[in-house]
């Protein structure tokens, strides 16, 4: 997961540079569905940005359908994602 690398150079929040580097682990196959993604600080050290940033690319991923997060246990690939394609609808 450390090849994520924000491009300060483009008009996009790097919180969406992150969303979208998790959306494509996940349609990869990286993380599959029903699996925990790891804790928020795990993932703001492998991608090299704060907390803050983190929890606004998880409530975009959860927008887009693709985690749900239950208080106090984590944040889990909704079982109904597709490897390979995104969602299934």
């Amino acid at each position: 997961m450390s090849d994520f690398v924000p491009n300060w150079q483009i008009p996009v929040y790097i919180a969406t540079q992150a969303a979208d580097y998790l959306t494509a682990l996940i349609s990869d196959g990286a993380f599959s569905p029903g699996a925990r993604l790891p804790s928020e600080r795990q993932l703001a050290d492998e991608l090299g940005v704060s907390i803050g940033t983190v929890r606004r690319a998880t409530q975009i991923l959860r927008e887009r359908g693709l985690v749900k997060t239950l208080p106090s246990r984590g944040t889990y690939v909704n079982e109904h994602v597709r490897i390979g394609g995104g969602r299934d609808e």
